[in-house]
């Protein structure tokens, strides 16, 4: 069994512990969705029968947002494509949370054209502000496929969230992750190890899920251990150390 598969059957066994009828209560902590925009998401592999990353997401994000959003208020930040000629400045706040926001989200990630570098630092900060994560309790969740190339340090500002944060917990899901470990500007790299993204320590220094996918069902089943709702409520005796999402 690949680690991406050990995670989701731990969070799809977690999940079944706790009576169904938790999920219609609602989602206490509001999320953030943090989309990979840049240029990667569009390319074509060596394989030619494959599709591009963001045509394989678009299908995740359709398969999953349905079982999350009745329960959970989401907002959607994206990076890369914008205006702007410095492409690391292209982070986008869609909208904040909202409630039923699934055909929002697909709408505006079907409307993506991928473009630019990967500022993963810089797009999480803005996500937690966007969820006023100083005085209210939230969720990032970041679907990225590679590493930060605009100098930021994801490491640097894990710690920094998890000393901030009222209670913020950031997710990252690795999607076909391709890792450049010569990058001038992917300073922490050698923090996280051969295979991982950087954002790795997003995860790692906030509580938070890594979870590295290659899939469309990977992915959406990732989004669902994330975002979903499933954990929220109160917990039987047995499971009373299990984390919330």
């Amino acid at each position: 069994m690949t680690p991406a598969a050990r995670t989701l059957a731990a969070a799809a066994m977690i999940a079944s512990l706790v009576p169904t009828t938790l999920a219609a209560t609602g989602c206490a902590r509001d999320a953030m969705l943090v989309f990979d925009g840049s240029s990667s998401m569009g390319e074509l592999s060596f394989d030619i029968s494959r599709k591009t990353r963001l045509v394989d997401a678009r299908e995740a994000l359709r398969d999953a947002l349905p079982d999350i959003t009745p329960f959970r208020r989401v907002g959607l930040l994206t990076y890369g494509p914008g205006q702007s000629v410095d492409t690391c400045a292209n982070i986008d706040l869609r909208f904040g949370p909202r409630a039923d926001a699934a055909v929002d989200i697909i709408t505006e990630i079907d409307g993506l054209q991928p473009k630019g570098l990967t500022a993963l630092a810089a797009s999480v900060q803005s996500a937690a502000d966007a969820l006023d994560f100083r005085n209210r309790s939230g969720i990032v969740v970041l679907v990225t496929d590679g590493n930060e190339t605009c100098g930021g340090r994801p490491c640097a500002l894990g710690s920094a969230l998890r000393q901030e944060a009222r209670d913020l917990t950031v997710h990252v899901i690795g999607f076909q992750v391709v890792v450049d470990f010569f990058s001038w500007d992917n300073p922490e790299q050698v923090d996280v190890g051969a295979g991982n993204t950087v954002a790795k320590c997003l995860a790692d220094r906030t509580g938070g899920l890594y979870v590295s996918t290659e899939t469309v069902d990977e992915l959406a089943d990732a989004l669902r251990a994330t975002l979903g709702c499933a954990l929220i409520g109160s917990v039987p005796p047995k499971s009373k150390d299990t984390k919330r999402l």
